[in-house]
């Protein structure tokens, strides 16, 4: 997909997109959930959404998978965070796509969602990481996910956020590692602008 293409389909579907933001605002909402502790945590959705909305002409080659991509990035956080469940997930994309896209849209959702475990390594292990590897765009959104964090933290002066800076620097190397699926397929790929904005992001604030 060109990224005129690309910028064609979001002029025309420009109220589909702003439908599933305000969904996904209202789903966070209603659970009370904040983003650095004061904020909407639609905040912190509306920074992924952002970076997919920017790389996604690189990673989707068919236009039919932009619907559940940028759903699947307002909704990545809803199984972790916002108590729906899968089947939840693939419901409410369904208000929107038709069941395929729906599935789709529900794969990226429940990849990203953390396993059980009791500290921040536990809930990000090699199994989860490979649910990522082995799910179409989910390395995408998870890129971008960490991409919004990285951006957040290094415009932060309070101190856990510049602790949280200090732990996406460290984990850097591990975690595109991680997420890599080595594919020839497109719809696994990394764009190499988002990790370069990644790189400078951090070295700059170090």
């Amino acid at each position: 997909m060109t990224k005129k293409d690309f910028e064609d389909w979001k002029m025309a579907n420009s109220s589909l997109i702003e439908d599933l933001r305000k969904a996904a605002w209202k789903l966070h909402e209603g659970v009370n959930q904040t983003y650095d502790g004061t904020k909407p945590y639609g905040v912190h959705l509306d920074m992924v959404v952002e970076a997919v909305l920017e790389f996604a002409y690189q990673v989707c080659d068919d236009e039919k998978d932009l619907p559940p991509l940028i759903f699947g990035a307002y909704y990545h956080d809803s199984i972790e965070d916002a108590r729906l469940t899968y089947n939840d997930v693939k419901r409410t994309a369904n208000e929107w796509m038709n069941n395929e896209q729906a599935h789709t849209a529900a794969e990226i959702v429940y990849a990203l969602t953390n396993d059980k475990g009791r500290n921040r390594a536990e809930r990000a292990g090699e199994r989860y990481y490979q649910g990522i590897r082995e799910t179409p765009y989910a390395p995408f959104v998870k890129l971008a996910d960490r991409l919004a964090n990285i951006t957040y933290s290094c415009q932060s002066s309070e101190k856990a956020n510049q602790h949280m800076r200090e732990v996406y620097l460290q984990e850097l190397p591990h975690f595109l590692a991680s997420i890599d699926a080595h594919s020839s397929d497109v719809r696994f790929a990394l764009p190499e602008e988002m990790i370069a904005r990644i790189h400078r992001q951090l070295q700059d604030e170090k």
